[in-house]
């Protein structure tokens, strides 16, 4: 090879090195923008039905018109923002029929993902239950003692429960939509934090009666005090 093919594919190596970076960067905008519009739609400082109009959205947050209409773009997909060709973003209602749809879709699809997890996955995904169920034991004792501290940390660390309860059952799609419907669903267990509308006690309850019935294998059981916990959120 002579130093002018070199060269030449040299040139060639590093532009293509340039964009994948930029590329890169690019999306960790979009990431960090979506993950704070999440949060504070989340925690109602973004209140249902909002409309959001991106130079007011950039004042705040930060980045480009088209990473904060990808971002938004990002948010639409997760049920979280409504897109319209007309009319722009706005945040999604979240009325009480809202909530009802959410939780009876999720019901269904966490008790699906269960069953085929007890059904084929092994005592690595049962350790990994258990932990996730004692680190939520962790959060609600620190959210009885200050919800004003606790609360998110009580959220991620009961995310992370039911995320586990379905890890198992080896379909990315089934646990795809079982995230979508659980974040949509986050903008009213914050409201219900908030409001003290949240039994800690009894569910702790359900949690140890749930990991129990796991643990012995007993699948009908399992099954049926997981519908009992998410129906509680109703």
């Amino acid at each position: 090879m002579t130093y002018y093919e070199f060269h030449y594919i040299f040139c060639i190596l590093s532009k293509r090195l340039i964009f994948l970076n930029k590329n890169s960067d690019a999306k960790t905008v979009v990431g960090l923008i979506a993950g704070a519009l999440r949060r504070d739609i989340s925690c109602g400082k973004l209140a249902p039905d909002t409309r959001l109009k991106i130079e007011e959205l950039r004042s705040k947050y930060g980045g480009s018109n088209h990473s904060m209409r990808e971002a938004l773009t990002l948010l639409s997909t997760e049920g979280l923002v409504e897109a319209n060709a007309q009319r722009g973003f706005r945040v999604s209602s979240a009325t009480e029929d809202d909530l009802k749809d959410i939780v009876r879709l999720r019901s269904e699809i966490e008790r699906l993902g269960l069953d085929w997890s007890m059904e084929i996955a092994d005592v690595a995904w049962e350790a990994q239950v258990i932990a996730a169920q004692y680190q939520l034991v962790r959060a609600i004792i620190e959210v009885k003692e200050s919800v004003a501290e606790g609360a998110l940390a009580w959220d991620d660390a009961d995310r992370n429960f039911h995320l586990a309860l379905v890890s198992g059952c080896k379909s990315p799609r089934l646990i795809a939509s079982h995230t979508q419907l659980y974040d949509q669903a986050r903008r009213f267990r914050l409201a219900a934090i908030t409001e003290n509308r949240i039994d800690f006690d009894k569910e702790s309850e359900l949690h140890s009666a749930l990991i129990e019935a796991i643990t012995s294998r007993q699948k009908t059981r399992a099954l049926a005090q997981l519908k009992t916990l998410i129906d509680s959120t109703l």
